[in-house]
């Protein structure tokens, strides 16, 4: 198979992942006769500095004849406690998103037993826990109208969706669930928002077409609690842009760490693969940063895009392997792990690729 990737390591840590990841798409190439082709491009606050704009004309043009995007991260501090910033870091992210039209972002909450102890839940309530999340990625407060007023003394941001835009993620997550469990909980706030009452009557005139799927709605205060109660009650999860947000961050501590939590954004064209971790600039350049999430991106990649089931489950195990032997980033150490365990970015990616190798 010949395909190009393009690399897109944004800021922050993002540069020290994705470098990883390139590595083991290399090594998957060499393993399975593959021929991937390679391109760079920037985005976020790394284009701000060298263009001006956080998503350059070159960078979206280099995405959209790209096969797949391997993405970093966005974001710096310098923006975080400025709000009279007009250019950001994280325009260039909204706008790929939606110049893209990359509608679906599928999140897996994957837990390997061996960080049954990394989480701050009880090992008991997370053994067994396995959720896709699927969060609409265009719609919503991100996208709605926003404006202050009232002499900047009053702002708002309008949370907005279309019937079509909630119908074709939630005929993805139908989808999905049809090859899992058959069980679909769709997140909203039905008893108090308007938009959310459009989400869940587009979810309950499309379930009729998935008998064989068992339906679910939860308010997101309430499907926020049951996560971290009873995650396994949860199998596939779909909902808007804003709660999907936060419940994938919430997730995150049933994987343990962030740091091991891939993503896929996908709609009508080229797929983008990144980490949901962001930028980490308490740590960029330290070599800290765990690099599994990234790793797990490329085993998404060659799944989702590529169709490459065979290579994306080799990448998966090699991440088992590794753990199963007890290394372990910082961010998923615990005081018992050996130092001689706790690796660093590139040490990790090494045991990666000898894995992958042997």
């Amino acid at each position: 198979m010949k395909k190009h990737i393009l690399v897109v390591p944004g800021d922050g840590i993002g540069a020290e992942v994705t470098n990883v990841g390139k590595q083991v798409l290399e090594v998957i190439a060499q393993k399975f006769g593959h021929e991937f082709t390679y391109d760079e491009a920037l985005i976020g606050h790394v284009a701000i500095e060298a263009t001006g704009s956080p998503l350059p004309d070159e960078t979206l043009t280099k995405m959209r004849s790209a096969d797949a995007v391997l993405f970093g991260a966005v974001g710096h501090p310098k923006y975080d406690n400025d709000p009279s910033a007009k250019v950001r870091p994280e325009q260039g992210l909204l706008k790929m998103r939606k110049e893209l039209g990359l509608y679906a972002n599928l999140r897996p909450i994957k837990l390997f037993d061996e960080l049954l102890d990394a989480s701050s839940i009880k090992p008991e309530i997370l053994r067994g826990a396995d959720i896709l999340f699927f969060r609409e990625l265009t719609g919503d407060v991100y996208f709605g109208k926003r404006e202050r007023i009232d002499e900047g003394n009053t702002a708002y941001d309008t949370m907005i969706y279309s019937k079509y835009e909630v119908e074709r993620i939630v005929r993805k997550a139908f989808e999905a669930a049809r090859t899992r469990s058959k069980k679909l909980c769709s997140v909203d706030k039905a008893n108090v928002l308007e938009s959310s009452r459009l989400w869940r009557e587009v979810v309950q005139s499309l379930a009729p077409e998935y008998p064989d799927v068992t339906v679910e709605h939860q308010f997101i205060d309430a499907a926020a609690m049951l996560l971290i109660k009873d995650p396994k009650r949860f199998d596939v999860v779909v909902t808007g842009n804003l709660f999907g947000d936060i419940l994938t961050d919430e997730a995150s501590q049933i994987a343990g760490s962030m740091g091991m939590l891939a993503s896929a954004s996908v709609g009508d064209s080229t797929g983008v693969y990144e980490p949901i971790h962001g930028s980490a600039h308490d740590i960029t350049g330290k070599g800290l940063a765990n690099p599994l999430a990234s790793v797990l991106s490329v085993a998404l990649l060659l799944d989702i895009s590529f169709g490459l089931k065979a290579e994306s489950e080799t990448i998966i195990s090699a991440v088992d392997s590794v753990l199963k032997a007890g290394f372990r980033t910082r961010d998923i150490a615990n005081s018992t792990t050996p130092a001689d365990k706790v690796l660093g970015t590139n040490a990790m990616g090494e045991q990666i690729l000898q894995r992958l190798l042997a």
